[in-house]
């Protein structure tokens, strides 16, 4: 016990010396551990809101779904409350502005929603659409766009509805699906009215259940999965919203977390570099206790009781700050949540922060805090810093492997599985282990091959860089890998928005007519070629389902043992085909051949596309029969092709040879390009106007919805990402102050030996310019990988360098550095050295 408390007493003594340099050691983490318990408190309050908010998501305690009229179901009479919906894609046209845009259209009846409500402006117009006359309620950003008002006019294929309010949020609705698909909602009595619900149109038909408070709708509903499972009827159920949306935003929760994490990690190997050169500066002290009769491990938990003080206080201080950034996070991600998010301090996520900052400090101030357990008595005499090598000491190596561990346990422990883990622990050593080498690399370059020829100030400013307790590596890790982040992140984004750009390239198309009937493709096709436009595509497509793979049905299939069972997405899923003998230029055949079928006896063997084929199972040769509009066809898989999807294209995952769907019921798409954006608008006008019940996709509305839809999800990454930069900055300040009275002994010895203030101010300046230049050199170029391996991965895109936005990142990181130097040492450069050697 005497000995514990000589311990501490000898910590705190120590401690007040050096108070100032040890509050830096702690700055460094506060952030990375602020940004995790934000992100974790947001997380535990985002998930008890869902659970919470379940009700009013979906609007009523059941919904079932189909893409037919659901008829009469034994469940209609037990239900308390009933609603219906038709919903459709289709055009509308605002009659004041003359223009029109592609919308989801939502037929209701009923006073659906049971739970929650429809948010209006005004709060009347919830009902007033309802009262039985041809009025809408129509999406707020709709709205916008169009410059329409209330009392305003649309048209909904052949009839005109009075907008009676502006939308502004729905159940399950978000800022980002009212981008992509804003809603209008009209009274399911005009439905059949508007002639948009024809044979073959894309239908869906939902109906909402309210039931007695406290029934148990899961138990309740089993009775029927079988009969719905096989008439492809889905059904949602509180419980079910609560799973999908809970394990949605837990992923993003998780996500938001690890990208905390990055941040905290960079603080700790800045914690690990102060602590470096924390005790190069103790080693003296520690021989004198040494000298005096105190054991190595005595004297190693003396300071080591000071980092965890230290350690514990960050952890306290970014606890704090965390708990109230959390109070804006709502706001950020606003347009992502389908719920309200209360605020509240999760006490959860506070400890849990505390607890990680804590040992994660510990953990990475133990690789320079074990040196002193081998610094003999002798140093008190002469220095030698190298009184033990990193090789030789195995309890330094233990500690690596307990930080790798410890690296792969937490991110196991957020993404729940262990190639995620091992994946984001490699790409963590990775970026660490390329910025050491390139940062050591750098200064043996330096150290070698240095020219003498150079003008002085170059020289010594490049050779401070490996001078005893520099900061060149650890700088370069913390700065280079939040420059990589946000440089990655920009790199990504513009090339996403350059794939998607299709409008802009020569020879593809930006206009897609679809849902056109058999009866007016020609009429169609004449009324585009009349406009000057070319019909570059006229397409027929059918819709079909999987009744069978190799004589295995969808109940068999599920009877099947795991290993050999098929997804039942397979048997699921509504496909739409369309046949021809040939490939089109996003297609290449990669195995087997295309078949043609000549006489009614031939079999019928189709082609896949590659990449769903190998996800699904499906093989050469596969017997496969499929249910058109009731009629079985029989078919066998005779080629894969690799599909093109990003090329503007009618591409399908199965093609069909000709002379078998041509007497199926079908609709057509004809693909077209217009020379400006002005002329597609006046294209599209006239050909709903023509026929009400074609859709229109433009892709320049595309374009932009997709660089509105890009623009909030890379300043959510980016305010996220601002927590690794704000990390490396202030590891760059708290580097620079620890070093502050080694650069004021260097300055007062270039000044004593005659060199003036201009000449040291030159030599320190170039120094901050070249060890930013070297943090943001690395960060790019390590994004550059990243963003290579990407596009070559994941979204198999042609690798593009970003010079212009590498050059702008490059310049702000480095005159940041240069900034924060230069006021750390105007005042020591510009006062006199004996000034400076009284004080």
């Amino acid at each position: 016990m005497h000995r514990f408390e000589w311990i501490l007493k000898m910590a705190f003594r120590d401690f007040r010396k050096n108070k100032g340099k040890l509050l830096l050691f702690i700055s460094s983490i506060v952030i990375g551990i602020a940004a995790l318990v934000a992100i974790s408190s947001f997380g535990d309050n985002l998930s008890k809101d869902i659970d919470n908010q379940a009700r009013e998501l979906l609007g009523a305690d059941l919904v079932l779904e189909n893409n037919k009229p659901l008829g009469e179901q034994e469940l209609d009479t037990m239900a308390n409350e009933l609603a219906e919906e038709i919903n459709f894609a289709s055009m509308v046209s605002f009659t004041k502005s003359d223009e029109s845009r592609l919308v989801q259209i939502r037929a209701l009846e009923g006073d659906f929603p049971f739970y929650g409500t429809l948010e209006t402006a005004p709060l009347s117009a919830a009902q007033d659409f309802r009262d039985g006359q041809p009025k809408a309620l129509v999406e707020k950003i709709l709205m916008e766009q169009f410059n329409a008002s209330v009392g305003d006019s649309i048209k909904v294929g052949k009839v005109k509805f009075v907008i009676a309010g502006s939308l502004l949020s729905a159940p399950g609705q978000t800022g980002i699906t009212a981008t992509v698909a804003p809603i209008v909602y009209i009274p399911m009595k005009y439905a059949d009215e508007t002639g948009l619900i024809q044979y073959g149109s894309r239908v869906n038909y939902q109906r909402y259940y309210r039931f007695d408070q406290g029934t148990n709708v899961d138990e309740m509903i089993k009775a029927y999965d079988e009969a719905w499972e096989e008439d492809h009827v889905d059904a949602d159920t509180v419980e079910d919203q609560k799973r999908s949306t809970g394990r949605s935003f837990a992923n993003l929760s998780d996500f938001l977390s690890l990208v905390a994490f990055v941040a905290l990690l960079l603080g700790c190997v800045g914690v690990a570099s102060a602590v470096n050169v924390f005790v190069k500066e103790k080693l003296a002290s520690v021989a004198v206790l040494r000298c005096l009769g105190v054991s190595s491990m005595d004297t190693f938990l003396i300071y080591l009781s000071q980092i965890k003080l230290m350690g514990l206080a960050g952890s306290l201080l970014g606890a704090l700050l965390g708990s109230l950034i959390q109070f804006i996070l709502p706001q950020v991600f606003s347009d992502f949540l389908p719920v309200d998010v209360s605020v509240a301090v999760s006490w959860r996520a506070v400890a849990f922060g505390i607890i990680t900052g804590l040992f994660i400090s510990v953990l990475f101030a133990f690789l320079p805090l074990l040196k002193i357990r081998k610094v003999p008595p002798m140093m008190t005499l002469r220095t030698d810093e190298d009184a033990v090598k990193f090789s030789k000491d195995p309890w330094r190596w233990l500690v690596m492997v307990a930080i790798g561990v410890f690296i792969f346990s937490f991110s196991f422990y957020l993404l729940d599985g262990w190639r995620e883990a091992l994946g984001f622990t490699g790409f963590v050593v990775l970026a660490f282990a390329s910025l050491w080498f390139v940062g050591t690399g750098i200064m043996w370059l330096i150290r070698r091959f240095l020219p003498l020829s150079l003008n002085y100030p170059v020289r010594q400013s490049l050779a401070n860089l490996y001078r005893p307790n520099n900061q060149t590596i650890s700088l370069i890790a913390t700065i280079g890998l939040g420059t990589a982040m946000i440089s990655t992140l920009f790199f990504v984004q513009n090339q996403l928005l350059d794939q998607v750009k299709f409008a802009d390239k020569e020879d593809q198309p930006n206009m897609l007519f679809f849902d056109i009937q058999s009866s007016q493709v020609e009429e169609v096709k004449q009324s585009v070629l009349k406009e000057g436009l070319p019909v570059m595509q006229e397409v027929p497509i059918v819709t079909m389902r999987l009744e069978s793979i190799n004589g295995i049905d969808k109940s068999e299939n599920a009877a099947l043992a795991d290993e050999k069972k098929r997804s039942r997405g397979l048997y699921n899923r509504e496909f739409r085909v369309t046949y021809r003998d040939s490939l089109i230029k996003s297609e290449t055949l990669v195995e087997g051949e295309l078949h043609q079928v000549k006489s009614p006896k031939d079999s019928i063997f189709i082609s896949f596309d590659k990449g769903y084929a190998g996800r699904t199972g499906i093989e050469i040769g596969d017997e496969i029969v499929f249910n058109v509009q009731g009629r079985p066809i029989k078919t066998y898989v005779g080629s894969f092709r690799e599909v093109n999807f990003r090329q503007v294209s009618t591409n399908f995952l199965v093609l069909f040879p000709e002379n078998v769907l041509e007497k199926a019921p079908k609709f057509h798409v004809i693909i077209t390009k217009s020379a400006t954006d002005k002329q597609a608008a006046q294209v599209q006008n006239k050909i709903v106007k023509a026929f009400p019940n074609i859709s229109v996709i433009n892709l320049g509305l595309i374009v932009d919805t997709f660089e509105e839809i890009l623009g909030k999800i890379s300043f959510v990454i980016q305010f996220m990402a601002l927590f690794s930069i704000i990390t490396g900055i202030l590891v760059l300040v708290s580097s620079l102050i620890i070093s502050k009275y080694q650069r004021m002994r260097e300055s007062i010895l270039l000044r004593t030996l005659g060199a003036s203030s201009p000449v040291v101010r030159t030599i320190n300046t170039l120094e901050y310019f070249f060890l930013g230049s070297l943090a943001s050199l690395s960060g790019i170029l390590l994004s550059f990988l990243a963003t290579a391996m990407l596009n070559i991965w994941i979204f198999e895109f042609p690798v593009q360098w970003a010079w212009k936005e590498a050059g702008i990142i490059y310049v702000l990181i480095t005159a940041i550095t240069v900034l924060l130097g230069w006021l750390n040492g105007k005042n020591i450069i510009n006062k006199p050295p004996m000034e400076i050697l009284r004080s």
